[in-house]
């Protein structure tokens, strides 16, 4: 059976990864294609319990390196659990950030810099690459009222059941960090990573993903007939 086709989305919170996600999942499976959609952290049980834990608010005052660890310990069982087992069916797996936002976040956001980022995705990921990032970046300021909106309503109805707000308290200083680490990546792999920046609207966002998604299916596609 063909491998199948590992596509990852990227972005700040509130850059609509979510939305564009799942318009393309819904895009694909029109056209016959099997998706198994997941997230990071989460998309596992241990994942979820994961995600809990490092983006909940109330989890103050985890180290920098703590915090990278957790990302990478629910990325090893993503793998372990989802993404390889998807892949080896022959799946598109499209995936709510990867190791990008690790090398962004805590690389770039928490200063670690990008070295042990990549040393660590070799050793815990076995080096697993996507075949495809799609990376949004619409403005800063855009990005952090959209994330920042949804996570406090968010938080107000579960009340006292936590929240995912952890990040969106950070200073804006922070999030610059992360963007700029964003574009050093885009420019580092331009063969992987398909940057969508400015503030487009939803189906201008979805017609270049589509654009992007089809140029790597065909080219897929050509080698199987060429191999």
């Amino acid at each position: 059976m063909r491998r199948g086709l590992f596509i990852t989305f990227e972005g700040l919170d509130g850059s609509g990864k979510t939305t564009q996600i799942n318009r393309l999942a819904a895009w694909l499976k029109k056209r016959g294609h099997s998706v198994r959609l997941t997230r990071q952290p989460g998309g596992t049980a241990t994942g979820d319990r994961i995600r809990a834990l490092v983006l909940d608010s109330r989890s103050k005052g985890l180290a920098p390196m703590c915090e990278m660890a957790l990302m990478f310990a629910d990325r090893a069982q993503a793998v372990s659990q989802v993404i390889e087992p998807a892949l080896a069916a022959g799946k598109i797996v499209l995936c709510d950030r990867f190791t990008d936002s690790t090398e962004a976040y805590q690389g770039g956001g928490r200063e670690l810099g990008s070295e042990v980022v990549l040393e660590l995705h070799g050793l815990v990921c076995s080096n697993l690459q996507p075949d495809l990032t799609l990376l949004l970046l619409p403005s800063l300021e855009l990005s952090l009222t959209r994330a920042r909106r949804r996570n406090q309503g968010a938080a107000s109805s579960k009340k006292s059941s936590g929240d995912e707000n952890r990040f969106e308290q950070e200073q804006d200083a922070f999030f610059r960090r992360i963007r700029q680490q964003y574009l050093k990546i885009a420019a580092r792999e331009p063969a992987r990573v398909v940057l969508i920046e400015g503030d487009h609207s939803i189906k201008e966002v979805h017609e270049l993903i589509v654009a992007a998604v089809s140029k790597r299916l065909a080219a897929l596609s050509a080698r199987e007939r060429h191999p």
